[in-house]
This record gives structure tokens, sequence and C-alpha cells, in this order.
């Protein structure tokens, strides 16, 4: 059954993209690491069943020979959730149910870890990011299990679009989970909703 894996915050910069989360939720990070295929470097916070990770273009990486996942070629502004990622099972009956677009399995490994992501061609996932790209992790390996439980669960991720209807049409035959909630936007917005010793805090 397809769940949420984890939660996408880019950055132009690392470290500024993990200060800020640190401070919106009063916490640290552990773990993460370099995606030398794409010329990426991240960050990662355990959060139980999944993890939030803060991700950017890493400045010593080679030339890569395709976009980067996320459209971080594009990005701009200040530090952000962007997008968010779906587990599965099997990545081809998955990508059966999805929108045109997702791109196709690309094998990755760092470390313990071995997944198969799917990655569009031009790095632009459907609904200007607001549909998950999908993993199929391979073995027992996961790094929410390996990460420092940071206390902190998701309860709720709010995803704006100007076309909401058919994003949750097309979002129906692939997951169900009562902690997403999509709302009708002018433009596309992401923020999560999580609950700690401290309470509720909302990361945007």
């Amino acid at each position: 059954m397809p769940s949420i894996d984890h939660l996408a915050l880019s950055s132009h910069n690392l470290s500024e993209g993990v200060l800020l989360a640190c401070q919106a939720l009063g916490t640290q990070f552990a773990g993460g690491g370099k995606h030398d295929l794409m010329g990426t470097h991240n960050q990662l916070l355990g959060l139980g069943d999944l993890y939030l990770e803060v991700i950017a273009v890493d400045p010593q990486a080679q030339a890569v020979a395709r976009p980067r996942w996320f459209d971080l070629d594009n990005f701009s502004g200040a530090p952000r959730l962007t997008n968010w990622v779906v587990r599965c099972d099997n990545l081809e009956v998955a990508l059966a149910v999805c929108p045109q677009g997702m791109g196709v399995p690309v094998q990755l490994e760092r470390g313990a870890y071995r997944w198969r992501m799917a990655v569009p061609q031009d790095g632009r996932l459907p609904f200007d990011g607001c549909f998950p790209a999908l993993i199929e992790w391979q073995g027992s390996a996961h790094p929410a299990q390996a990460l420092p439980d940071s206390g902190l669960r998701l309860r709720r991720l709010v995803i704006a679009h100007p076309e909401a209807a058919r994003l949750s049409a097309a979002l129906s035959p692939l997951l169900q989970d009562d902690r997403l909630l999509i709302t009708h936007g002018d433009q596309k917005q992401m923020k999560a909703l999580f609950e700690g010793p401290d309470g509720e805090i909302w990361l945007s």
C-alpha cells in the first residue's frame, strides 16, 4: 500500500534551509549526504514513520547530464516545502495509475540505501510539483529507521493548487491518507503541521 515516505524542503543553499527548518521546528537534523547522479545534497530529520529532507544543489558536485529532480535547477527564493514523496512496493504498478510526466525509474544508491525513483525528464513533476514523486526502497534499510527520533509527527500536509479538484482526482487511485488535504489556491503552496512535545508547529 503506497504511503507518504518523506517531505522535501528545497533551498538554494543547504545550510540556509537546515537553519530555517531547525528554527521553525526547534530540533536538529541528522544524517544525509550527496546524490552524485543528481548533483544534490541533503540533510534529514526523523519523523517516526517518515522523514523531512532539506535538499539543495551541491555547489561542489560535477556537472550533471540531466535536469535535477524536484526542479532544483529552477529553484529561487527562500527555503520552503516544494515536494513530497510516496513510497510504493512496485514502482511500475504505481506509475500506471499516475498522470503523464512522472518520468522513468532511476536506480540510485548511497551507503546502505538502495532505491528506485521515478524522475521526470525535465525534473518537473505534474501539477507544478504538487503531485508526489514515487520511490521504491530496495531491501530493509530506510532512513526513517536509522535517524534519531525528533519526537515530531506529521499531522497534516496541506497542498494548495489552482487545479485542486484535478489534483485530488489524480491522487485518488494512488494514495489514501487522512493527513493529506488538497485545497484550492491561486498558486502552489505546501505547508505541514507537526505535533511534538511542545505542541503543534507549522512549516511551509
